[in-house]
């Protein structure tokens, strides 16, 4: 099932991915094998995801979502920035 996510790094930045597997990717992320951009900026917090029928639908909306501004993204989250 292809997802577009959003985590929030421990410094407050957004980092926006596509995967199949949601909870393996943020595991991937919090151990330090995820992207290199969230490797520095450890812990990371899922704060948005939506899922997608096919995988190049999910990196279309993961390359949108990149585009927008950071209020943008603080817009898409929820206002305790975790999902559950």
């Amino acid at each position: 099932m292809p997802y577009t996510y959003i985590v929030q790094c421990a410094d407050s930045t957004y980092y926006t991915g596509w995967t199949t597997n949601l909870e393996t990717r943020l595991a991937a992320h919090n151990n330090g094998s995820g992207a290199r951009y969230t490797r520095g900026r450890l812990p990371v917090a899922l704060v948005y995801y939506e899922y997608y029928a096919t995988e190049s639908l999910a990196r279309k909306r993961e390359y949108a979502i990149k585009r927008l501004s950071r209020q943008n993204k603080e817009e898409m989250a929820p206002a305790d920035r975790t999902v559950n």
